[in-house]
């Protein structure tokens, strides 16, 4: 917790420097604000001794107009800081938002470690807003302190007892109120914690609601989500009510200090120490500030809370990277030899493999575990631990993983759609995502058998697609997929069972198409589809985690019985 504490404060702190002009500029003129409202009292109280008790209609028009100019002051002051600090709020609550995104989409992995996307999504939403709100919060806590020195300074001039019960009983209020907040902090950090966990679960299952309804296990869902959903309303309301207990503690603790004041102020011009003008200054004075000590209630439950979430997003933002980063850049699109060696990794049982650069080769096994593992391993979303794989001669570990991701792409079976139009969809892959040239994004579309969907969507390819591709049935899914794919043009592909769910005479034409599109670039095929397989080069078997067989399609058909159980099966 320590150290996630000062991880937190690290959070703060950066957020307070990086709006530093907007914040110091909402300070200075929610103090002038401030300072002018405490003024009015005594103005009032000013124009009562010198104006009333005297019967001069010219000291009257006199002290009216101060009050005027102050009143214009006051109002200026305040819509200018307010809309300055939200502002500071809101700029960086996005650029926190920015920073998680881009340690989120880091090549080197790591912040999605034990996370559902739903979780990491209520970070960069609800704590980064959170945490944001403390630059727009900070220039009324600045404020309020202000209000309450001019108060002192004012009650001084009345009376010195008045001032020095202020000034003594100021610092007292604001430790009790930093130590009534720490309940309210730890309550808000586990109901951040409870709704993220509820938004990943509420995620996972709209996006598995097919494969639920279709084992028919949506009581089971529903049953988990309500649980889920139980224990967050749980934590929310004990938030709440912390922090309830929280503003009415302050509160309380305000209205018996201002309660001393006015008590102080009435024997003092009952004693005759003080003039009508200044008790009524006094009292003026004591009413007033109940509006900076609510401020200071207000500011000291917003840090509170936005300590708690600055611990969340320092987590996500330290979270350690999966794989090092490497600096060294590929060697160019011409080339995509790439080599296994001695790879073990979970299921990977030292594997030996060498890749020819423009080759289309195919990789069967029985086993999922192997083919993810396999997976991971050329994408380098995981580093083996021991052997090592290889591009061009150069081991992956060396090498920048951004850069290695642009000419070695791997293909996800379970790869999402995003929403928007099928064209923009399959272009988001392609090398000219400008759309200045159209014809690789085209040759994909064909290769793939996705034109055939585009022309049966209302809008063809201009169609917008719902989000993960969940308006198409699962083959056009798969074949929009492949095209992304393709129109990357990547010096090195790998696809993972990308027809499964397509018919097989369409399976056959994308199997010639995707030889032919692919000619002369790297090509890995990790499938047991015999139509695809049939267009390789050469086919690999792994069983239990090696490589047991190697040649051609036809070869290992006759031969190989583990390859014809795992392909005619």
């Amino acid at each position: 917790m320590a150290v996630g504490g000062q991880a937190g404060g690290l959070v703060l702190r950066r957020v307070v420097r990086g709006q530093r002009g907007r914040v110091v500029t909402a300070s200075a003129l929610g103090m002038t604000h401030q300072a002018c409202e405490a003024l009015v009292p005594v103005v009032i109280g000013a124009a009562i001794d010198s104006a009333f008790a005297t019967g001069s209609g010219e000291a009257l028009l006199r002290w009216l107009l101060v009050l005027g100019v102050l009143f214009l002051v006051l109002s200026t002051c305040y819509r200018t800081s307010a809309r300055i600090a939200e502002g500071a709020g809101e700029h960086a609550a996005h650029l926190l938002r920015l920073e998680l995104g881009a340690r989120v989409l880091d090549p080197r992995g790591g912040a999605d470690a034990n996370r559902l996307p739903g979780a990491l999504t209520s970070v960069a939403t609800n704590d980064a807003s959170r945490v944001g709100s403390v630059a727009e919060v900070l220039p009324y806590g600045c404020a309020a302190i202000a209000a309450l020195v001019v108060s002192a300074v004012a009650l001084f001039g009345i009376s010195v007892p008045l001032g020095l019960l202020v000034l003594l009983g100021i610092p007292p209020l604001l430790w009790l109120g930093h130590r009534i907040s720490r309940p309210l902090e730890r309550r808000s950090e586990a109901e951040q914690e409870s709704a993220a966990y509820a938004s990943g679960v509420a995620a996972d299952l709209v996006s598995g609601l097919r494969v639920l309804k279709g084992m028919g296990a949506e009581s089971a869902a529903v049953a988990r989500y309500r649980t889920t959903s139980q224990d967050s309303l749980a934590a929310a309301l004990r938030a709440a009510r912390s922090r309830a207990g929280h503003e009415g503690a302050l509160l309380g603790l305000t209205g018996v200090f201002i309660a001393l004041i006015g008590i102080a102020g009435a024997y003092l011009a009952m004693d005759g120490s003080i003039s009508v003008g200044d008790l009524v200054a006094a009292v003026g004075l004591a009413q007033f500030l109940l509006g900076p000590f609510q401020l200071l209630a207000y500011a000291n439950a917003e840090f509170a809370q936005a300590r708690a979430s600055a611990r969340r997003i320092a987590e996500v933002l330290a979270s350690p990277a999966a794989v090092a980063g490497g600096e060294r850049a590929p060697i160019g699109t011409e080339a995509g030899r790439v080599r296994l060696h001695d790879v073990h990794l979970g299921a990977l049982r030292g594997v030996d493999l060498d890749l020819p650069a423009g080759s289309l080769t195919g990789i069967v096994t029985r086993d999922p575990a192997v083919a993810q593992d396999l997976l991971l391993a050329l994408a380098r979303e995981t580093d083996p631990a021991d052997g090592h794989v290889e591009l061009d001669g150069v081991p992956l570990t060396e090498l920048d993983p951004g850069l290695l991701r642009r000419t070695v792409l791997v293909a996800h079976h379970d790869a999402d759609l995003f929403e928007g139009s099928l064209l923009n969809v399959v272009r988001a892959g392609a090398s000219t995502a400008d759309g200045t040239d159209r014809r690789p994004v085209e040759a994909a579309l064909t290769a793939s058998g996705a034109d055939e969907v585009a022309r049966v969507l209302p809008g063809g390819a201009d169609t917008v697609l719902a989000e993960r591709g969940r308006s198409l049935s699962g083959g056009q899914r798969q074949r929009v997929a492949l095209a992304r794919a393709l129109a990357a043009d990547s010096p090195v592909l790998v696809l993972h069972d990308p027809t499964t769910a397509v018919d097989t005479v369409t399976e056959s034409r994308i199997a010639a198409r995707l030889r032919e599109i692919r000619r002369g670039r790297t090509t890995v095929l990790v499938t047991t589809s015999p139509a695809l397989l049939a267009v390789t080069d050469r086919v690999v078997v792994l069983d239990g985690g090696t490589v047991t067989a190697d040649g051609s399609h036809a070869e290992l058909l006759a031969d190989d019985t583990t390859y014809r159980a795992a392909v005619l099966a």
